[in-house]
C-alpha cells in the first residue's frame, strides 16, 4: 500500500470515530490530535517533509516527527531516545532539587522520596525500553547510579557502586528492571490476568499439536516467532516477552 492509499484509509477511520463520537454525545477536538508516520529511516526519508497530512472535514492535522502518548514520546523512526533524554534529564533535576533536603531528612526519608520522584520515573513505561541498544540504557543507568549515590551519602569517584546497589540497597539495573517486568507481564498472560490482546501473543509450546513431543515444550517455553527486521521487530512484545521468559532458569 503507498502512502496516498494509506493516508485515504486512515482519513476515513478518523471520520468513521468522529461519527460515532458524535452519536454518543462526544467530540473529537482536532485541535489536539496528531498525525505520526512511523516506519524505518529509509522510508521515512522516501516522504517530503513529515509526510502526508489528513484532511478531517475543514481541518487539516499535519504530521509531525514525535508524538506524546500516556506520557511516553514516540519518535516517527519508533525510537526512544528523546524520551529517554527527557526522563534522564527530568530526573537529574529532580535529584538536584532533592538534594537541599536530603540534608536534613534520614536514611529511610531519602530513600522514599528517591522511589517518589526518580525511580519510579525510569520504571514507567520501561518495557517499551525491551530490545533497546546499550546506549539508551546507559542514560537511565546513570540516573540509578546518581540516585544510589545520593541515598547512601557516597560520592561520585567512590568504589564500590555495583556493591551498593545490588548488595546494600537491592536495586536491579535498568536493563535488569525491563527484563523483570517482561516477565512479570508474561506471567500474567499465562494466568489469564492481562487483555487478550497480550495473552495470545504468549503461546506455550505445549499447546501446539505439532510441537507436544519436542523438548521444549516440557520445560513450559513460550513460542517465539520469526522477524526479519531486527532493529523493530525483536523490541515487539510478541517477540521480546517469549525471547525474555525463555531465557529464564528452570528454577524461576
Amino acid at each position: 500500500m503507498d502512502i496516498t492509499a494509506a493516508a485515504a484509509q486512515l482519513t476515513d477511520c478518523v471520520v468513521d470515530i468522529s461519527r460515532w463520537m458524535t452519536a454518543n454525545k462526544l467530540r473529537l477536538n482536532t485541535d489536539k490530535t496528531k498525525l505520526l508516520w512511523t516506519g524505518s529511516r529509509h522510508s521515512l526519508s522516501q516522504f517530503q517533509g513529515l509526510g502526508p497530512a489528513l484532511q478531517l472535514g475543514a481541518d487539516t492535522v499535519a504530521a509531525c516527527d514525535q508524538v506524546r502518548l500516556l506520557g511516553v514520546t514516540i519518535s516517527a523512526d519508533l525510537s526512544l531516545d528523546h524520551h529517554v533524554s527527557v526522563v534522564s534529564a527530568t530526573s537529574f533535576h529532580s535529584l538536584c532539587q532533592l538534594r537541599r533536603v536530603f540534608v536534613h531528612s534520614t536514611l529511610e526519608s531519602t530513600a522514599t522520596l528517591v522511589h517518589a520522584f526518580v525511580t519510579s520515573r525510569l520504571d514507567y513505561c520501561n518495557i517499551l525500553l525491551a530490545g533497546s541498544p546499550k546506549t539508551v540504557i546507559d542514560k537511565l543507568q546513570r540516573v540509578m547510579n546518581a540516585a544510589a549515590r545520593i541515598v547512601s551519602g557516597t560520592r561520585k569517584y567512590d568504589r564500590g557502586l555495583t556493591q551498593l546497589l545490588h548488595a546494600e540497597l537491592h536495586w536491579l539495573d535498568v536493563a535488569d528492571r525491563v527484563m523483570y517486568k517482561l516477565g512479570w507481564m508474561v506471567y500474567k498472560c499465562l494466568h489469564s490476568q492481562a487483555p487478550d490482546y497480550l495473552s495470545e501473543l504468549c503461546m506455550p509450546v505445549a499447546q501446539v499439536t505439532d510441537r507436544q513431543h519436542f523438548r521444549s515444550a516440557s520445560c513450559n517455553l513460550l513460542i517465539t516467532p520469526r522477524f526479519k527486521v531486527n532493529t523493530y521487530c525483536r523490541r515487539a512484545f510478541a517477540v521480546a516477552a517469549p525471547a525474555t521468559w525463555n531465557s529464564l532458569s528452570d528454577e524461576l
